[in-house]
């Protein structure tokens, strides 16, 4: 199984950035999909963001503009830089990578946006 694991995350004021990281065990050109994934207290694990195998990307409403998910695929790396947070962006951030044969999720990073 494909191993992730996650970094980037922390405290940081309202209107702040964040650029969070997902390392995969393998490089990430095997994958249909990477995503970005949320969960905040008491709420259900939303999508953030995904990207394909050819580079098509999907938004959460609620990050358009403001957050950007990129993969290299020659890396096993995939990237969401996040700009402009809000209090409301604050969540454990997972990674998911979605293979042929797997579906992996990262332990998560938490994501701190003070008022």
């Amino acid at each position: 199984q494909v191993q992730l694991v996650e970094s980037g995350g922390g405290l940081v004021g309202s209107g702040g950035s964040l650029t969070l990281s997902c390392q995969a065990s393998e490089y990430t050109s095997g994958f249909y999909v990477m995503a970005w994934y949320r969960q905040a207290p008491g709420k259900e694990r939303e999508l953030v963001a995904d990207i394909s195998k050819f580079g098509i990307t999907k938004y959460n409403p609620a990050v358009a503009g403001r957050f950007t998910i990129s993969r290299d695929n020659a890396r096993p790396t995939i990237f969401l830089p996040m700009d402009r947070l809000e209090p409301e962006d604050a969540a454990v951030y997972y990674c998911r990578s979605i293979g042929t044969d797997d579906d992996s999720w990262g332990q998560g990073t938490q994501v701190i946006v003070s008022s």
